[in-house]
């Protein structure tokens, strides 16, 4: 699985033999284009591809590996390419990366990330890592920007509702994703791109990677919860008794522990435990009860459980006119969370008088694993070939068939036009003005971001 030869479609191996016999080098760049989801997104994650796959020289033994599969397989293989790889750049791909500084907010059909083979003899080197790098962009960027979308949302929720909204955002959408992923890589690369908008997560391959690829010391943070295997391991019958262990197991000044409270009746929970005979108990403490409904309406069940506590504890209301929990009790909804759920969500508890101050929000596969490389429309596509004169020839496609799969022509720059990123020609600017910087250049990297500036750049 890291051999660099093999990580790419089969169809690739082949293009050696397909370009022109004038070419010698070939730029492509990668971009999100038009979709659904959102206008502007939000670019991260290369960084880790650069240090875990592109730092790696390839080995003869790879060459032999990758031979032998090519001649099984029925595809051709270019044996004289990669021996020469080998032999005059140590193993390491002869190519030079420029992209965008990562965290960035980038609107759609502004290129991150433009790519050109450094030796004229392999002009095929270019697209034939599209696969890899394209999977490496698409993905972290992806996640990153689903997070920031939901964060937009929590924020101006927030905004109307609290007095104290700055100090709450960053904890408000807690990544519950580890599981539903389909790879630990997964699950890391992920879990890193939400910890670039938030500072809660329980995936904890997300703080290694953010650890390793970007340096950060701890970029998220959890809390003692319970799940449903704790609470019903104690039977229906002690249902009050597993929840006053975890009351007691977890006390200490301004210490939060959430407990799953519908594994039998959620309203009974909240109406004549929490709110009845341990009462007292909750209202004795040093910290929070988070109360956490698992099940229902992924909209009105939570709300109907922030009206049950305020009716059993009660609470305050805000400069802003909004109904705030007494401190000893707030709620966190992670069943059927999805951009659109919390949406509706937001605006039923202000509906009802509520802050978002009395509740957090969880999201699993929908914030790590429902995407694709179609959620962001990402693309790499060839825009310029070099001749073996020295000259550039612009290369795009067009299809009449479907224009919005367009590509740009010529080699791309990225400058700031009117307060905004915008695509230009690389010759028709100066070249100071290029966004575009190299990040990447003949097995050596040149740019490692640091975790918190990628966050500073994200929220700008």
């Amino acid at each position: 699985m890291t051999n660099l030869i093999l990580a790419t479609d089969s169809y690739k191996q082949s293009h050696f033999l397909q370009y022109p016999p004038e070419a010698r080098i070939i730029s492509a760049y990668a971009e999100a284009r038009p979709n659904r989801c959102a206008e502007e997104i939000l670019f991260f994650g290369l960084q880790p591809y650069l240090i875990d796959y592109l730092s790696r020289p390839i080995t003869a033994a790879d060459i032999e590996e990758a031979e032998e599969i090519c001649a099984a397989h029925g595809v051709p293989f270019n044996r004289a390419g990669w021996d020469a790889i080998l032999k005059r750049h140590g193993g390491y791909l002869p190519l030079e990366i420029r992209a965008l500084p990562e965290g960035m907010i980038v609107p759609v059909g502004v290129p991150v990330m433009q790519v050109e083979n450094t030796d004229p003899t392999m002009p095929w080197l270019t697209t034939f890592i599209e696969t890899a790098l394209l999977r490496a962009l698409w993905y972290p960027t992806t996640v990153a920007t689903i997070s920031r979308q939901v964060k937009l949302v929590i924020r101006d929720a927030l905004q109307k509702t609290s007095d104290d909204w700055q100090r709450q955002l960053p904890f408000k959408l807690h990544d519950f994703g580890a599981r539903g992923v389909s790879s630990g890589e997964s699950a890391g690369l992920g879990g890193m791109a939400h910890l670039v908008n938030f500072a809660g997560t329980d995936t904890m391959e997300g703080l290694l990677a953010a650890r390793r690829y970007y340096g950060a010391t701890m970029p998220g943070f959890s809390i003692p919860a319970a799940e449903h295997s704790t609470m019903t391991s104690w039977g229906p019958d002690r249902e009050e008794a597993a929840y006053t262990n975890m009351l007691d197991q977890f006390e200490g000044d301004g210490k939060l522990v959430a407990v799953v409270s519908d594994s039998y009746d959620l309203d009974n929970a909240v109406a004549n435990i929490w709110g009845g005979s341990l009462k007292g108990k909750v209202l004795s403490r040093r910290g929070t009860l988070v109360v956490r409904p698992d099940s229902g309406d992924p909209v009105e069940t939570p709300v109907r459980t922030v009206k049950r506590l305020w009716d059993a504890f009660g609470g305050t209301v805000n400069g802003k006119g909004f109904r705030l929990l007494d401190p000893h009790v707030r709620v966190i909804q992670g069943d059927g969370m999805t951009l659109d759920s919390i949406r509706r969500l937001t605006v039923r508890l202000i509906e009802e008088g509520f802050a978002i101050d009395n509740i957090a929000f969880g999201m699993g596969g929908g914030l790590l694993q429902h995407a694709n490389r179609d959620t962001l429309g990402f693309a790499m596509k060839a825009n310029a070939m070099e001749d073996d004169q020295g000259i550039w020839h612009d290369i795009a496609k067009r299809p009449a068939t479907d224009m919005a799969k367009a590509s740009k022509a010529g080699r791309q720059a990225v400058v700031m036009s009117a307060g905004r990123l915008a695509a230009a020609r690389r010759d028709a600017i100066d070249p100071a003005q290029d966004l575009l910087a190299p990040v990447w250049c003949d097995g050596e990297l040149l740019m490692r971001h640091n975790f918190e500036r990628v966050r500073e750049r994200a929220a700008a």
